[in-house]
């Protein structure tokens, strides 16, 4: 359990009425943030950058990490996977309901000519889109949904983000939960150097990479199931050095200050080129 003490500032991917703000506000009130001064950004990337190279220790941030038609957000786990500062650490989550609409001053669909949102907002509607406008609308990707909508400028263009989003920014809503999935949920992170204690009901984050050959992912997936430790996803991204390789993500039950946990890590760097923790913390 995280416990806020010094904290001055939280971060999050804005602007106001984006997902990631509506995030914040949850995380704000379950840690009695209220003193904490909220400043909206532009990209994760800025986000996880700014708290890296920033003096001032005391910055949380909000983030969101996995979406469950998408899976994991990879500016989220790129950046995390390169920070410098190994103290910043993910110290709580949360799992929010995603909704979206399509937001715009236009009366049908036939008068749209763009649709803009972020990429994962674009990837969710993707059946919608096809249904409704064929290859007869420009998509253009914007930093977040609700900069999307606060960028709208005229009667052809529309955006997909919350029904929030278009509130706060006094736009009309053509269509709603337009979300080729409806269960459409996305878990979002909250960053910072805090430490955290264990709540008994736990998830640990690390990401790795491995020489490149037979079995040696294996290798790190047996020692987990040796110390009877339940993972409970695994994603890949390229590591960006050489062809062919790859950093793993992976989430699994427990807190690194559980003995289990503690001797599986140990084990594992062993069979690790690059090896990070980025967070034990209670499961929602």
């Amino acid at each position: 359990m995280f416990e806020n003490k010094n904290n001055k500032q939280i971060l999050f991917l804005g602007p106001k009425g984006s997902y990631t703000d509506s995030a914040k506000d949850y995380f704000a009130q379950k840690f009695d943030l209220v003193e904490v001064a909220e400043v909206p950004m532009q990209t994760i990337r800025g986000i996880l950058n700014f708290i890296d190279l920033s003096l001032d220790k005391d910055i949380l941030a909000v983030i969101p990490i996995e979406n469950s038609i998408e899976g994991v957000v990879r500016e989220t786990l790129d950046n995390l996977t390169r920070l410098k500062d190994k103290s910043i650490k993910i110290i709580a989550e949360t799992v929010l309901p995603i909704s979206h609409c399509l937001i715009t001053e236009a009366d049908s669909f036939d008068k749209i000519k763009v649709i803009s949102s972020y990429p994962q907002g674009i990837a969710q509607c993707r059946m919608f889109i096809e249904e409704n406008f064929q290859d007869k609308v420009k998509i253009r990707t914007s930093d977040s949904t609700a900069q999307a909508v606060r960028e709208l400028k005229h009667p052809t263009e529309a955006a997909i983000a919350s029904e929030k989003a278009a509130l706060l920014y006094n736009k009309p809503v053509l269509a709603r939960n337009i979300n080729d999935e409806k269960d459409n949920k996305t878990r979002f992170v909250l960053i910072g150097r805090e430490e955290t204690s264990r709540t008994n009901e736990d998830k640990t984050s690390i990401t790795f990479s491995t020489e490149n050959k037979p079995g040696a992912l294996n290798k790190i997936l047996n020692i987990l199931e040796k110390h009877d430790i339940n993972m409970s996803y695994i994603d890949s991204r390229p590591s960006k050095k050489v062809l062919g390789e790859y950093t793993f993500y992976i989430d699994f039950d427990g807190h690194i200050k559980d003995e289990k946990v503690a001797k599986a890590l140990f084990e594992i760097l062993q069979y690790t080129k690059f090896f990070r923790h980025i967070g034990s913390y209670g499961k929602v």
